[in-house]
């Protein structure tokens, strides 16, 4: 995502009458002890040290009091702290250079400088809080805290323990849009907010706990046009769900998944403008998928009329398709409401199109990588909807689709089965040859390469097999026993693919979800 340019805020003074001036390329009049103190400010910062530190921070703390109790003196002549407050913003901007040292930032926090820093959030003056969240967003930059683990961690520690977390957001709801100055302040917020969470996760969940961040990072993404600033909310919106079922249920709870699909929905019939906005749309979807973890949201989704929404995307095959895709996935998920639902509202036409290949054809789904992860999204969705839809005639119209056109979907099927068939045996012969070199690999690490190989896809297609062939349907049977004969192969190939499922399945669901999935691929193992 393109940065928003560092604001360059320089306050004027006001010209006195016998101030310098500039002639013939030559200063008339110099004041030469303010040069001097000039020249003695750039001396002071070549060397960044314990001294230099002690330095800006005395500097700091001095231009700190001076306002303080100019403000206090003549709360209601502004002309009279003017200057102490121009004083405050070069001090401030002097800080920045820590950034280059961010093994002097446990010196930072004994000296209390954090706490004097953050009490500014909140200054009379917005200039001075756009300043100080510069500096924060300078300190806990990514770049700057790579490879400085422990300072980094003292800093964010100090950071959360003087309130950062709540004044920043705080902070937030008196800057505008409107003022480019405050409109990079605000992303400055979100970029702090996010190095913290870098820094230390549990960041997400606090932030949301003890502020309304979540509040304002939904009001942002509703608004229908589009900056740098709805984008980076919408990224930060999906840094916050993605590892946190605390923060997705409490979104949820916000009425957040009626508020992402409205979001989404803009973009069902046209494709984003820019690159930038392309990003964005993705991050609203991935937004989508991790609140669509929790069943309860997944509830949410169906009454807000998100299974339907996510078709009308697909039918317009738009840019959103794939993520349209991916988000009912998710939603089908261990959740029959939404596969019955799917079912009933004919979405079982347009995701067997795309099953069978019949994509919109852009730049973006032209590449290899693209149409695997599409074809691995499919696949899963169809697995959820032979796991969800047990009987009935939702069971029939299902099955009957794999029957249809002379059974070509069970062709495809098996054309799926084969391909990652053999780019998983082309993965074990290379773990196998990598183990003579004397490389070798635990049982586990050698099971999650096979299932970044592919794996994952081809057992799933096993399962759909498993479904297929339970069904007892004597097309659906003959026609999976002659394309395994085609292709050299016999139902116990398909036993094995089962078997190790089978026997990796884990138990993040508990013991009784873990007991009954083993059951029902044992099923299918002893049936075929």
């Amino acid at each position: 995502m393109d940065n928003i340019n560092s604001r360059n805020y320089i306050p004027k003074r006001k010209r006195d009458e016998d101030s310098d001036e500039f002639e013939n390329g030559d200063f008339v009049n110099v004041d030469l002890s303010l040069l001097e103190a000039v020249e003695k400010s750039h001396n002071s910062i070549e060397v960044l040290d314990l001294k230099t530190l002690k330095k800006l921070v005395l500097s700091f703390e001095r231009r700190l009091k001076d306002n303080i109790e100019a403000r206090l003196k003549y709360p209601d002549q502004p002309e009279r702290f003017a200057d102490s407050e121009i004083e405050l913003h070069e001090e401030i901007e002097k800080l920045k250079i820590l950034a280059g040292g961010p093994e002097l930032y446990p010196e930072l926090v004994n000296l209390n400088t954090v706490q004097s820093i953050l009490r500014l959030l909140g200054h009379d003056n917005t200039d001075i809080a756009i300043d100080v969240v510069g500096l924060l967003q300078d300190l806990t930059d990514e770049d700057v805290l790579e490879d400085n683990d422990e300072p980094a961690k003292i800093l964010v520690d100090s950071l959360i323990e003087n309130n950062a977390l709540e004044l920043l957001v705080q902070n937030l709801s008196r800057l505008s849009e409107t003022d480019p100055d405050e409109m990079t302040a605000i992303y400055n917020t979100l970029a702090t907010i996010e190095n913290m969470v870098e820094v230390k996760p549990a960041v997400a969940e606090l932030v949301c706990e003890r502020t309304k961040l979540l509040r304002w990072l939904l009001a942002k993404i509703k608004v229908r046009e589009f900056d740098g600033n709805k984008q980076y909310a919408s990224e930060l919106l999906a840094i916050l769900l993605q590892n946190s079922t605390a923060n997705q249920k409490r979104l949820g709870q916000m009425n957040g998944v009626d508020v992402v699909l409205q979001a989404v929905s803009f973009y069902k019939s046209r494709d984003p403008k820019s690159t930038d906005e392309e990003e964005m749309v993705e991050n609203l979807f991935d937004c989508l998928c991790c609140l669509l973890m929790p069943v309860e949201n997944k509830e949410r989704f169906m009454k807000a009329e998100g299974v339907e929404l996510m078709i009308i995307i697909m039918k317009q095959k738009k840019l959103a398709y794939a993520s349209a895709i991916r988000a009912l996935d998710f939603a089908m998920t261990k959740y029959l409401p939404a596969c019955e639902r799917f079912v009933d509202v004919l979405g079982l036409k347009t995701a067997f199109a795309a099953f069978m290949g019949k994509i919109p054809s852009t730049k973006k789904n032209k590449k290899e990588s693209y149409q695997e992860e599409l074809e691995e999204r499919l696949i899963s969705l169809i697995a959820s909807l032979f796991g969800g839809i047990k009987r009935g005639s939702r069971r029939e119209r299902l099955l009957s689709k794999f029957v249809e056109n002379e059974c070509e979907k069970i062709d495809r099927l098996m054309e799926l089965y084969i391909r990652y068939s053999d780019r998983v045996k082309a993965e074990t012969e290379r773990m196998d040859q990598l183990e003579l070199d004397d490389l070798e690999m635990d049982e586990d690490e050698r099971y999650n390469r096979k299932l970044e190989s592919g794996l994952y896809a081809l057992q799933l297609i096993a399962v759909i097999l498993g479904h297929l062939w339970s069904s007892e349907h004597p097309r659906i049977r003959a026609r999976i026993e002659l394309l395994l004969k085609q292709q050299k192969l016999t139902r116990k190939d398909v036993q094995d693919i089962l078997q190790e499922y089978h026997d990796n399945i884990g138990d993040v669901d508990g013991p009784e979800e873990k007991e009954q999935a083993q059951a029902k691929i044992q099923k299918f193992i002893s049936s075929f």
